[in-house]
């Protein structure tokens, strides 16, 4: 196993990382932006506001995105595991 080949796997571990938090992190970004701008405008100052809007925004995120999400972990892995006599023989 290479140098190269390690490095192409972990950027590909990296990229899917990305991909698999941007739909759950996006979500609690946009809804907590929301209830700031909320709080702005209304002058309520209360912490603990944004916590279930954001928990709520989450929830329906997973379970839109949870099975591409599981899709995109199968395929990888399953990749993964093709690459493996490759990766050990160095071929």
């Amino acid at each position: 196993m290479t140098d190269v080949q390690v490095l192409h796997i972990g950027t590909q571990a990296m990229v899917l990382a990305t991909k698999l938090a941007a739909p759950i992190l996006i979500t609690a970004l946009l809804i907590g932006f929301a209830i700031s701008l909320f709080q702005s405008v209304t002058q309520i100052q209360e912490a603990t506001l944004s916590f279930v809007p954001k928990a709520a925004g989450v929830a329906v995120a997973l379970i839109f995105s949870g099975n591409w999400m599981l899709h995109e972990v199968t395929s990888f892995t399953t990749a993964l595991f093709d690459q493996l006599p490759q990766l050990i023989h160095g071929g």
